[in-house]
């Protein structure tokens, strides 16, 4: 499909009563939800991901208090948090969009991870497989999520993930995957403000961020550096309710969390050969000519901020 026509089917979506239930059909026959499996097992790769992070970073799982920005269709990171022995999971979404079958089918898949999360955990495979066989039974008897997990994981929508009503120094990480690339660039600010508050001292932020242009995944006769060929003006009609991409690059994602009162322990930004050719071959508009070649075609990040121990701000 082209990158302009989903542009602006999601745009006239957005604008239509029913239309995000319409979205949501289109996605499961035609988009990312049509392959629930591949889909589900690169979020699974990416959670592994985060759980070494955490763990190298000084801040396994099992036993932590931890908060997820943006929970999506169904919550794979909260859920995988679960059965590896977290606390208290909180996840959050400015809008509903979790649903019931797909958390069914969530919750499901994961008996066929129980190995990968024991290990990442550092936790009984036994113990993660007895909590799954009760989550998936305990959901199939309609039980809601927090009851499904023995309150452990609680599901609040719509939330505004930057101004929470959640205690000060309450919470051990802040995660999101895939979400800040969606979020205005204020309301990043505004998300590292809340998580500063909310982390306990000596807490972390941990965020994966896919920063390059998401309609190259439909549309592959373009690819992910595209939408640096618009102004902010002209990229404006192809933005949408469902498809809002802030465009900032991966370093700003970092400087901005400094800014914020973060120290950095883990950046992984890093410029590609192949992006760096396809940056070469393009006309890139001049509102982005300040910025250098490898910083311009990163299109990926995980980065990790830590409050200061003494305290964090409030």
């Amino acid at each position: 499909m082209h990158w302009r026509a989903k542009g602006l089917l999601q745009k006239l979506l957005g604008h239509m009563p029913g239309g995000e239930q319409a979205h949501y059909l289109l996605q499961k026959r035609f988009g990312g939800l049509r392959g629930f499996t591949r889909e589900f097992e690169i979020k699974m790769d990416d959670w592994r991901l985060m759980a070494s992070h955490l763990h190298d970073a000084g801040r396994p799982i099992a036993g932590a208090r931890l908060f997820e920005i943006g929970s999506g269709w169904y919550p794979t990171f909260p859920l995988a948090c679960y059965l590896g022995g977290a606390k208290q999971v909180i996840t959050v979404d400015l809008h509903r969009h979790l649903k019931h079958d797909l958390l069914l089918e969530c919750a499901d898949h994961l008996a066929e991870h129980t190995a990968l999360i024991a290990q990442a955990c550092n936790v009984p495979e036994t113990e993660v497989q007895r909590r799954q066989r009760r989550l998936s039974a305990r959901l199939q008897q309609g039980d809601d999520l927090a009851a499904a997990t023995d309150g452990v994981v609680i599901y609040q929508a719509p939330i505004d993930a930057s101004c929470t009503a959640l205690p000060t120094h309450g919470i051990d990480c802040v995660f999101s995957n895939s979400v800040l690339e969606h979020v205005e660039p204020a309301v990043v600010d505004g998300i590292y403000r809340e998580a500063m508050r909310i982390l306990v001292p000596g807490g972390i932020m941990f965020h994966s961020v896919n920063c390059g242009d998401h309609y190259a995944y439909v549309d592959h006769s373009i690819n992910q550096l595209n939408y640096l060929k618009y102004s902010d003006h002209d990229w404006h009609r192809w933005d949408n309710a469902f498809l809002y991409q802030n465009r900032m690059r991966a370093y700003e994602f970092v400087d901005h969390a400094e800014a914020a009162g973060f120290d950095i322990v883990l950046n992984t930004e890093c410029p590609r050969e192949k992006r760096l050719a396809e940056l070469a071959a393009m006309h890139v508009h001049p509102q982005f000519a300040h910025i250098p070649p490898e910083r311009l075609c990163v299109t990926s990040i995980d980065f990790i901020g830590r409050t200061h121990l003494t305290g964090a701000a409030t």
